[in-house]
């Protein structure tokens, strides 16, 4: 509830403090009364709903997705439309010239409102697919060109009544015709139930070696009010047997051994380990028992774990981790993830061990990406010579 209400206070002052400009720049100098208080209105009603969200809590969390994406249709262009006007009035009064700043600043806030509402419409679906290559020299010959497959973050509850959107990232997932795929987790966003609408979709993933899982933050159930732990644990139970259910191999703090010819290679899965408040529940050398001397691929949900304790405790070569979401947003590359999580997003390496952060294919707390799309990855493993 916490980190809610830190997200809503933060859309709050985005909001308030570009209106408090423009009112007293430009609506104040309306004659009308009634027209100057009507300025205040949708802000008047986006503060109500935020005092009618943190007094409900629970009861309207499926509302508080739309509530924030109307909240950056609002703040973002008077955001932008102030950010324009206080550039446009310093250069006039440097220069010693006039020119009608609110006019020309109105064009840009419609521009950003437009790219706005596309990523509440169309940019939670727009599925990217990014290729990357990883090189190491201790990677046996015979798997050189070994593709893997990577998505995380599907959060099977926010695509509720929308089925369709998996069944076409599942699709363009399998005409990669990858040798691998691995699903680096949050499946759910806390109950075990929201997948049940997306396991026709899901259990149709298809790749040569299989599909391999691992769990994330969100699957653990914590972000919900249970009865009990034995409820919560029965909820994690059920999740588990569902990703059976699916045809894919859940690791917890497990391995599998993959092999091509006299070749072989580990890949190895840890339960989610993260900083607090997150959970850490890996057990690495469980998880690594046997696979001594091979090259491994590590799959770990967060991606703090390759600092804290990968690149010191293991001779791990690659990890591939999902979590940070990018938060959703990225604006010309950058996106204030970076302040979070200092390897937040794409490909990150020390000497010759690499870490790849998958942005997730899905979405939560509101219905919206703009700039950091939804990812689907192909790694490609190289033999470096």
């Amino acid at each position: 509830m916490m980190i809610l209400l830190r997200v809503l206070i933060f859309f709050l002052v985005l909001l308030l403090l570009p209106d408090w400009y423009i009112y007293r720049t430009y609506v104040a100098r309306i004659k009308s009364r009634t027209a100057r208080r009507l300025y205040w209105l949708p802000s008047i009603l986006l503060l109500a709903g935020l005092l009618t969200f943190i007094a409900a809590r629970d009861a309207l969390q499926d509302g508080i997705g739309v509530y924030l994406v109307i909240m950056l249709c609002v703040a973002v262009p008077k955001l932008t439309f102030a950010l324009f006007s206080l550039l446009l009035r310093g250069i006039c009064r440097i220069c010693r010239f006039t020119l009608p700043h609110g006019w020309i600043s109105l064009a840009p806030a419609l521009g950003v409102l437009g790219y706005v509402m596309f990523g509440a419409i169309e940019g939670k679906e727009h599925f990217q697919v990014k290729e990357v290559t990883f090189a190491s020299p201790d990677l046996p010959e015979a798997f050189d060109g070994y593709r893997i497959l990577q998505i995380s973050d599907i959060h099977s509850g926010s695509w509720k009544g929308n089925e369709e959107a998996i069944r076409k990232a599942v699709d363009i997932c399998n005409r990669q015709q990858a040798d691998l795929i691995a699903f680096t987790g949050d499946l759910v966003n806390s109950r075990a139930d929201e997948l049940l609408s997306l396991m026709p979709a899901l259990s149709q993933l298809k790749a040569k070696d299989g599909v391999y899982s691992i769990v994330g933050n969100h699957d653990y159930g914590t972000y919900v009010r249970w009865d009990s732990d034995a409820e919560r644990e029965a909820n994690f139970r059920k999740l588990v047997e569902r990703e059976k259910q699916m045809g894919w191999d859940l690791l917890l703090n497990e391995r599998r051994i993959l092999r091509r010819g006299n070749d072989s290679i580990a890949l190895a899965g840890v339960e989610n380990s993260g900083n607090p408040p997150f959970p850490d529940k890996a057990d690495m050398p469980r998880a690594l028992k046997g696979t001594e001397g091979m090259f491994k691929v590590l799959l770990s949900h967060d991606p703090t774990h390759w600092r804290r304790s990968v690149l010191r405790d293991t001779d791990i070569q690659l990890m591939l981790a999902g979590h940070t979401h990018d938060m959703q947003i990225s604006v010309f590359g950058f996106s204030a993830s970076r302040f979070i999580y200092p390897e937040h997003r794409g490909m990150y390496l020390e000497g010759k061990r690499g870490l790849y952060v998958n942005i997730g294919l899905g979405f939560v707390l509101f219905p919206f990406r703009l700039g950091s799309w939804p990812e689907i990855t192909v790694i490609t493993l190289k033999k470096e010579k």
